[in-house]
């Protein structure tokens, strides 16, 4: 992704190569012919005016001004040659604008909390300025740039349709709960209003909602499973029950659902086209994708659910690519210096027996084979000063489980299993230090094993898993990893999907964007060169 101060330096560079004087005059216009504008033109304006429909805005492009400069001169019987050079680099200017934003993003990832840059191939602006040019179909083009993945393109669907909801707020303007929690049966003024809400969302059919006037005022078996799925869409605890939270849940202006995919949007622009099948990690999902292709179809990919790290500023996941390269089964853990500092030294300290009852040893040096050291008074002290490292043995209890998904980075963040099983019940799971917890690690560790020397079948990966020893095996061709932030997804059925900004990295891109003004500096418009 490009700074504020290179796309100025790659607008410049473009616009200056394919706005070139000729010998016929010092200045040939691409989007004009004989002083008026050319189909293609009209079909730009028309994509700019189009931005909302991929989440960006039109303001941004100058589609208004654009508009009305070109209506001028389309009335004019022979226009200034100034205001024709100038129009005609104004819109060469917004089409590698919008061209950009839709192939990279507004938003540099660094700057949004994404420690990876955009893995995209760069454009070629002076050659995407003259096929534009010169195309026919400038919407297929501009498509073109987009992400190539399919459930990006869903969710550029389902935005239309939330741009629709949205245009009627009172939908979500439900009246207040009777009591804490409204179970089917019970009386509430907004059951009414409810269902109409909810068939709108798709969470309703419309052969369900047959209501005697009696019984309007009711919450119904109908309306309980209504709750339920659209409880299930949005990361709750599929009850039925029209609790708090999920009545929170349903008064969230639908706008701000729009907003949500718009931002969702612009992430995905960040992402580098699958070279190789993925693992993907969606933080506020809590769950792991595991691709069995390149392609983004549910069918292609197997699912599991995670745990991800505290909503702590540092106990989060952070958002990253890389890759996985071995498995270690039976591992050790090396634990980390900020949990030995904040949350070991003091117990270690105070309790002799605090060690050997955690399975925990203080060692000198590095590797599984790392000499270990009495666990005194002095050692603890030059554990404190990190002259020696604390690591827990290999076991069922081990804080890390019986394997380990190793994928280098700069955080000292891993998959792995955990003895913790019961968290995977709760609906919101994020309550690691930062790493990402498996559900199912056998699974996933047949499934990066496939290609790699020997016969790792699921009983070879649970009989390793199992064994006395600590193992290490290196995977013949490296995984990309992807640990990715969304809080909405498209799914093929037709569902929207939605979950909580458990980061605030919603919150911080949506700011960035708000604040995010096109620098005047960046409108480059060539003055008119004088004729010869």
């Amino acid at each position: 992704m490009r700074s504020l101060s290179s796309r100025i330096a790659w607008l410049a560079l473009t616009l200056g190569s394919i706005c070139t004087p000729t010998a016929a005059n010092d200045y040939q216009p691409i989007w004009f012919h004989g002083g008026q504008p050319t189909p293609q033109a009209l079909m730009l304006l028309a994509q700019i005016a189009a931005a909302a429909d991929h989440g960006l805005d039109a303001d941004d492009y100058g589609g208004a001004s654009l508009e009305a400069m070109v209506d001028r001169l389309r009335h004019e019987p022979v226009p200034a040659a100034e205001v024709l050079q100038q129009t005609d680099a104004a819109l060469s200017r917004s089409a590698l604008e919008l061209a950009h934003d839709l192939h990279d993003g507004r938003v540099r990832p660094r700057d949004a909390g994404y420690a990876a840059g955009s893995g995209r191939a760069p454009l070629d602006g002076p050659a995407l300025l003259q096929r534009l040019a010169a195309s026919h179909d400038l919407a297929t083009e501009f498509a073109a740039l987009e992400p190539p993945f399919l459930h990006y393109r869903l969710l550029e669907t389902a935005l239309h349709r939330y741009q629709e909801l949205a245009r009627h707020p009172v939908l979500t303007q439900l009246p207040p709960l009777p009591q804490r929690t409204v179970r089917e049966g019970d009386a509430y003024a907004g059951a009414e209003a409810l269902r109409r809400l909810l068939i709108e969302l798709g969470d309703l059919p419309v052969l369900d909602v047959e209501v005697a006037d009696s019984d309007r005022q009711l919450i119904d078996a109908k309306l309980i499973q209504g709750i339920a799925r659209f409880q299930g869409r949005h990361g709750l605890v599929a009850d039925g029950l029209l609790s708090r939270k999920t009545f929170n849940a349903l008064t969230v202006p639908l706008a701000t659902r729009a907003r949500q995919i718009e931002l969702t949007l612009e992430r995905w622009r960040w992402l580098p086209a699958f070279t190789a099948p993925p693992i993907i990690v969606n933080i506020p999902q809590f769950q792991l994708f595991a691709f069995r292709t390149t392609d983004d179809r549910a069918a292609d990919v197997a699912q599991m659910p995670v745990i991800v790290g505290q909503a702590f500023r540092r106990r989060r996941t952070p958002v990253f690519i890389s890759e996985l390269r071995s498995i270690v089964f039976r591992p050790y853990w090396d634990v980390p210096a900020s949990i030995v500092r904040n949350e070991m030294l003091a117990p270690m300290r105070a309790d002799a027996g605090y060690l050997d009852r955690n399975d925990l040893e203080i060692v000198q040096g590095g590797g599984d084979d790392a000499m270990v050291v009495a666990g005194s008074a002095a050692n603890i002290d030059a554990l404190a000063a990190g002259s020696l490292r604390l690591r827990q043995r290999p076991g069922p209890d081990n804080a890390l489980g019986l394997i380990k998904f190793v994928m280098p980075n700069d955080y000292s963040v891993y998959l792995h299993s955990t003895p913790a099983r019961h968290l995977f019940g709760q609906a919101r799971r994020d309550f690691s230090h930062g790493c990402i917890r498996v559900s199912d690690p056998l699974a996933l560790a047949v499934h990066v094993l496939r290609t790699s020397p020997g016969n790792w079948s699921a009983a070879a990966v649970d009989a390793a898993m199992q064994g006395s020893t600590t193992r290490r095996v290196t995977l013949a061709e490296p995984v990309p990893v992807m640990i990715l932030y969304a809080t909405a997804l498209a799914t093929e059925a037709g569902q929207i999907l939605y979950f909580d900004d458990i980061y605030g990295h919603d919150r911080r891109l949506d700011a960035q964007l708000r604040a995010r003004r096109r620098n005047q500096a960046a409108r480059i418009i060539l003055p008119p060169r004088r004729a010869r």
